[in-house]
């Protein structure tokens, strides 16, 4: 058809791809004005409703509503103002979404009951603002009344859990399972009680600087044994044992003896939690650091080799 000719509806839908059902309700609410009407009544449209309807097509596609585009094919808005405010709608909806898929993933993966899904959810969806009350709240049960002598507002704040504004899924499944372990009044209890013998053994000397505990020590010393295969029950785990004790007795000023390796076996017990690990790993995961090593496999080796020697 030439440029100077009138449409039909028909025609319209042909071109667009449109109904014409679909046609006549964007004519009807004025997104889409007839060029004139025939004797019939039958409504005729110029050659811009071609390009009119596509862009109302291509806008609808994109989720805006008909009051917005209205105002776009009409300029009393420009595509750039609806685009931008389109977008940051969408970056709302899209939060929504990555949130409910990671509760959902962490239930398909845990099978929790209704109880446990609901509080996953709450946890997932809670403001920065909560969020950071939750943990205070922890951290206020580890560390509230603890002797400061050890650095352990340094080990507080190395301890909290930022969740970026624009969190990936496997952020957020994190931060759910944190929450939840800081929570668990078991495990609050056992981080506690490491803070508590932290801080009781740097009261012996107040006048010293904070110094590497056992479980500092024995990750720098014992870790290449874990990774060669050393038994902690043979021979060769000997000058191991031995470097472990006499760096722990230098770090506390005692004698390397029975009552130390004693002594080291409980702040070892204390220490040996998988779920302190655990915290760690999850941390390091939403706050963006590298993974930590794991202190597992050295705590239970340097208990097993320190409490054959102890009882040797």
């Amino acid at each position: 058809m030439e440029s100077g000719t009138l449409y039909s509806i028909g025609d319209l839908a042909r071109r667009t791809g449109l109904t014409v059902k679909t046609i006549r309700f964007y004519s009807d609410r004025g997104i889409v004005v007839p060029a004139e009407r025939t004797a019939a009544g039958y409504r005729r449209y110029g050659p811009d409703a071609v390009a009119r309807l596509a862009l109302v097509r291509t806008l609808r596609q994109l989720g805006l509503g008909l009051d917005t585009i209205q105002r776009v094919v009409d300029r009393h808005l420009t595509l750039g103002d609806v685009a931008a405010e389109h977008a940051a709608a969408l970056d709302v909806q899209i939060r929504v979404l990555r949130l409910r898929r990671a509760v959902l993933m962490a239930v398909a993966e845990r099978g929790p009951g209704p109880e446990e899904m609901e509080l996953m959810h709450q946890l997932a969806t809670l403001s920065e603002a909560e969020r950071r009350r939750l943990i205070d709240d922890f951290l206020d049960t580890v560390f509230n009344g603890v002797d400061d002598v050890c650095g352990h507002a340094a080990v507080r704040r190395s301890m909290i859990p930022e969740l970026p504004d624009s969190p990936t899924e496997d952020q957020i499944t994190a931060w759910v399972e944190l929450a939840e372990l800081s929570l668990d009044p078991d495990f609050r209890s056992s981080v506690r009680r490491l803070a508590e013998d932290r801080a009781a053994d740097s009261l012996d000397d107040c006048r010293r600087p904070p110094r590497p505990d056992v479980v500092a020590i024995a990750r720098d010393l014992v870790r290449a044994a874990v990774a060669s295969g050393i038994s902690p029950e043979s021979p060769q785990a000997d000058p191991v044992v031995a470097d472990l004790t006499a760096r722990c007795a230098l770090a506390d000023g005692r004698p390397d003896d029975a009552a130390l390796k004693q002594r080291l076996l409980h702040r070892l017990r204390a220490a040996n939690d998988p779920r302190r690990d655990r915290y760690f790993q999850l941390l390091a995961l939403i706050n963006g650091w590298p993974p930590p090593e794991p202190l597992a496999p050295v705590i239970v080796w340097s208990m097993t080799a320190l409490r054959m020697r102890t009882v040797a």
